[in-house]
């Protein structure tokens, strides 16, 4: 027996989508509105039933701040205050680093200066022992 073959018409639906042409002017004020932060450009789409795509063509096409080949770093007002707090901390630290070196510096400088005057390396005959756990250390035979 032979297998009854059925054929499927397709069907085609009209596309439902409408051309819509924005003038300039009315392009220009949403792209102002979001450059001000008042509107967002999810909202900008779908308030004026659009694709984000769309709106950001108006972006690159009327804003002076966006463009093609741009990188824009958005950084909150708090991510910018804590930048700040960071950059001055930084510079608190290298002063204090530097300080710390100056008086490095000076102490060197004064025990070569010391061990001239003596005529032996002080620095070599007085330095404390080396603590990398090799060292043997003395031991208490008095212990209790």
């Amino acid at each position: 027996m032979a297998k009854k073959v059925t054929k499927t018409t397709a069907t085609f639906q009209k596309n439902e989508k409408i051309n819509r042409i924005f003038s300039e002017q009315f392009k220009r004020e949403k792209v102002a509105l979001i450059m001000q932060k008042k509107l967002t450009i999810k909202q900008c789409s779908e308030l004026y039933e659009v694709t984000t795509t769309t709106v950001y063509k108006w972006l690159y096409q009327y804003s002076p701040d966006y463009g093609k080949g741009t990188k824009m770093v958005v950084q909150l007002d708090s991510e910018a205050r804590r930048t700040l707090a960071l950059q001055e901390r930084v510079a608190e630290l290298e002063r204090a680093v530097g300080q710390k070196q100056l008086e490095l510096d000076y102490l060197n400088r004064l025990l070569v200066l010391v061990s001239e005057e003596l005529g032996y390396d002080v620095k070599k005959k007085h330095a404390p022992p080396p603590l990398n756990g090799f060292v043997s250390m003395p031991r208490n035979t008095n212990t209790v």
